[in-house]
């Protein structure tokens, strides 16, 4: 290869950290009138006092935990690091305005590869109609760390907690489950064959849908707005980050309730069930454990369910039942068995 057609490469030393973080901020708009003072000074100004109250998450992704760099794109990468944190904000029913981005870089990322994450995050900013309004760079002995903070508002009354599910609710989620799970199964698998046979095409199966999910999340912000449309309020809720089993058992823990789940009211797109199948993994287990769906889980008040019925992409999965009688999975041959929280581990147990 000639020095020609070398990819650009430009050290982040040579800009320094103030340098840097003006070059990858210089274009970023504000669009929020609540964002008084963006970056550019010791700590940006925000103003929710007329929408409401104040919700903020924050959020790491570590490379090699939550990334790899050998099949995730940066721009793809620098979206879902936005929704992930997005998603959390959406699961309080609430509306994020502004976010904060902080990374920790080993001296093999270029500036160009930050420019490139950074498309990302602008992309979803502008999507999600949310504001970058600050954040730190710093070095990295080794990989990537991103950090992102996100900030959001509404209503104090419309705010909506995990520990407040009651029993005889009624057991809800949208979109569809194990998706972005097997997406990263054949990610992962495509990977170990490269490492094994360098060179060897991968073969992604034709999944879009499968490795997007995986890749490519969206947040689900529509469902809070379709909340307020239809003057509705969950009784509680959470984002499917972890896998549904494990969500369902923060919702259980922090209300004092048990949950019974249908399997025939789980959600699962075609392309899920066909690739489940296909790696010999039952679907419901796929769903329950997978994680990184990013749909909301939630409850509702039995009365309102004629408010949920016709609401395009929710299903109603399951109920609220006494904490005695535990957490268990109704199977579609008619057998009960208790569910367990096989969800992501961060800090496992040798």
């Amino acid at each position: 290869m000639s020095e020609n057609t070398k990819e650009k490469r430009t050290e982040i030393g040579t800009l320094g950290e103030f340098g840097l973080i003006d070059h990858i901020t210089k274009d970023l708009p504000t669009v929020n009138p609540s964002t008084i003072k963006s970056i550019g000074d010791d700590a940006a100004v925000i103003d929710h006092s007329k929408e409401g109250v104040t919700v903020i998450s924050t959020d790491t992704l570590v490379e090699g935990i939550h990334f790899d760099l050998m099949y995730n794109p940066l721009k793809h990468l620098g979206y879902k690091a936005v929704v992930v944190n997005l998603s959390d904000i959406y699961a309080m029913n609430a509306y994020p305005k502004q976010i904060t981005v902080s990374l920790a870089l080993s001296n093999r990322i270029s500036v160009e590869a930050v420019e490139e994450l950074y498309e990302g995050i602008k992309s979803a900013c502008e999507y999600y109609k949310v504001d970058l309004i600050g954040g730190d760079t710093t070095a990295s002995p080794s990989g990537m760390f991103i950090n992102l903070t996100a900030i959001g508002v509404n209503k104090k009354e419309r705010i909506v907690y995990r520990n407040t599910a009651k029993v005889g609710d009624l057991l809800c989620v949208s979109g569809n489950l194990g998706a972005a799970y097997l997406g990263l199964q054949i990610l992962e698998r495509e990977k170990q064959l490269y490492l094994d046979t360098p060179g060897i095409q991968p073969d992604l199966e034709e999944q879009q849908y499968l490795i997007g999910r995986q890749l490519k999340p969206e947040a689900r912000f529509d469902m809070v707005e379709l909340f307020e449309k239809n003057g509705l309020i969950p009784t509680s809720m959470i984002d499917v980050s972890d896998g549904l089993a494990s969500e369902i058992f923060h919702i259980c823990k922090q209300s004092g309730v048990g949950a019974i789940v249908e399997e025939s009211g789980i959600p699962l797109h075609p392309d899920t069930e066909q690739m489940a199948i296909k790696f010999k993994m039952d679907p419901a287990t796929v769903a329950l454990s997978g994680g990184e769906d990013y749909e909301l889980m939630f409850t509702i008040n039995p009365n309102d369910m004629e408010k949920v019925k016709f609401l395009p992409d929710i299903y109603i999965m399951g109920e609220i039942v006494e904490k005695s009688e535990g957490i268990k999975l109704h199977t579609k041959g008619g057998n009960i068995h208790p569910i367990k929280a096989q969800g992501w581990v961060h800090f496992p147990t040798k």
